[in-house]
């Protein structure tokens, strides 16, 4: 969009954002979220920003939005790019999809709530004592707000728990992941020297290699249990 046509905007319509502004706003929810992220969102068509005549792009509050879903999508529900934006071009065709690897979209909205640290002792039952366990054990991050992962991770050591499980146990966990997320860090760093400006691009890849490495360590755990118990 031409400065003009910013200037012809009528005067009840909402500002746009500059990427500064829309850091400001979307980071206490996605700190994961910098300008490299947003330009790389762009060139991969998932949101497209107006630009003045100097080139600077303007975000509007729907392209807010989306770029909110796209986030959520990825961190939510672990999908990749590539299926966030057939997902979003589906949409964009007037069609309504079912969203991937989720059973529908009131699912998908109820994943974007987020909780209080008392709003996730609440909502999951777990007792604070267990929540400070658990944070202590390096197993959740303190923050002021967490996501719907966060409630599931500690609703799954609630029940662990209850079998006698406790953070403190599961400690080695933490030190196999940090292993694993060397062995990916390994497996990006040429793409990383060959395009040191991608760096959302190298985390959009990091993802998808740690989704796998999840895959083989639920399929390993399930292989032991399996032999121990015949």
């Amino acid at each position: 969009m031409s400065e003009g046509a910013a200037a012809r905007r009528p005067s009840h319509a909402p500002p746009l954002l500059g990427i500064g502004q829309v850091l400001a706003r979307l980071q206490p929810e996605f700190p994961e979220l910098t300008p490299s992220k947003l330009r790389f969102l762009e060139e991969q068509g998932l949101v497209t920003p107006a630009r003045t005549a100097a080139g600077y792009r303007k975000f509007s509050p729907a392209d807010i939005e989306r770029i909110t879903v796209v986030l959520s999508m990825q961190r939510d529900h672990y999908l990749p790019l590539k299926v966030i934006r057939a997902h979003l071009e589906e949409i964009d065709a007037g069609r309504t999809p079912a969203l991937p690897g989720v059973v529908d979209a009131t699912a998908f909205r109820a994943t974007a709530a987020r909780y209080s640290r008392e709003d996730l002792i609440r909502e999951t039952g777990a007792g604070a004592a267990l929540l400070d366990d658990a944070i202590s054990a390096s197993l959740i991050r303190p923050a002021e707000v967490y996501g719907q992962e966060t409630k599931d991770l500690l609703t799954a050591l609630a029940a662990l728990r209850a079998s006698g499980i406790e953070p403190r146990h599961l400690r080695g966990l933490r030190a196999a992941a940090e292993r694993q997320t060397e062995l990916v860090e390994r497996a990006i760093a040429p793409e990383r020297r060959s395009d040191p400006a991608g760096r959302a691009r190298s985390a959009e890849r990091a993802r998808e290699l740690g989704d796998r490495l999840a895959v083989v360590h639920a399929a390993v755990i399930r292989d032991l249990l399996d032999r121990r118990s015949h």
